[in-house]
């Protein structure tokens, strides 16, 4: 199971984006969110749920929850 930072490391890739775009998304700095994107800091829920609106998928699925599919993992 992937963990939530790679679900975003990938949501960010697979749109062609920058770290910095997504910073600014979030109001905060690229260095900031890299560090979210490392799993070296834990990201606020607000900007998870930033995120989550941005990208159209539900906090379940960045959270490795859902499979994107609607279909809950144990």
């Amino acid at each position: 199971m992937k963990e939530y930072w790679e679900i975003l490391r990938d949501l960010r890739e697979d749109r062609d984006l920058k770290q910095s775009a997504i910073a600014e998304v979030l109001g905060t700095t690229q260095q900031v969110y890299s560090r979210y994107e490392n799993g070296i800091n834990e990201m606020p829920i607000r900007h998870l749920r930033t995120l989550c609106r941005y990208y159209r998928v539900s906090a379940d699925y960045v959270l490795g929850l859902d499979d994107g599919k609607g279909t809950s993992k144990p």
